[in-house]
């Protein structure tokens, strides 16, 4: 599924089973700018020399940075525009590498149009491994804003 025209659904327009994904490169860069904005420069991210030394065996990407990659789907895609995230629970299963590409997926579990929150099931791939899945709540908008003149 790809965005939608106006940049985002409203709650009528969302059912469940509604899917959207989107895939993304692990780089040393992606690395390096997460963490300059994270603070978070734990050296089995950051080092080689002390990752090798860990039970990862080499050094892993920050398990947030991946996650991040749902939070783009949600922002942009599904439910895109104006969707405002308000809980996420998160389980990380295997370690992402740079050159990885992952592969945010999510998924409309349940709508409740009276508190306008969508329940979404998020999942992360390395091909066809699974790597982490959660659970997100979002508020979603209930119509459209006017096209400003």
């Amino acid at each position: 599924m790809g965005a939608h025209p106006s940049g985002g659904y409203i709650l009528d327009e969302l059912h469940v089973g509604m899917t959207a994904e989107k895939t993304v490169e692990m780089t040393e860069q992606r690395i390096q700018q997460f963490a300059d904005a994270s603070d978070d420069f734990n050296p089995v991210h950051m080092d080689e020399a002390f990752a090798s030394k860990t039970a990862y065996r080499g050094r892993i990407a920050h398990g947030l940075l991946s996650a991040s990659f749902g939070s783009a789907v949600v922002g942009t895609i599904l439910p895109g525009a104006g969707a405002i995230y308000l809980h996420q629970s998160l389980a990380f299963e295997k370690p992402v590498r740079i050159g990885d590409k992952v592969t945010a997926r999510v998924t409309v579990a349940a709508v409740d149009l009276e508190s306008a929150r969508v329940t979404l099931k998020t999942e992360g791939y390395i091909g066809d491994t699974f790597i982490m899945g959660g659970e997100a709540i979002v508020r979603v908008p209930r119509r459209r804003r006017p096209a400003k003149d």
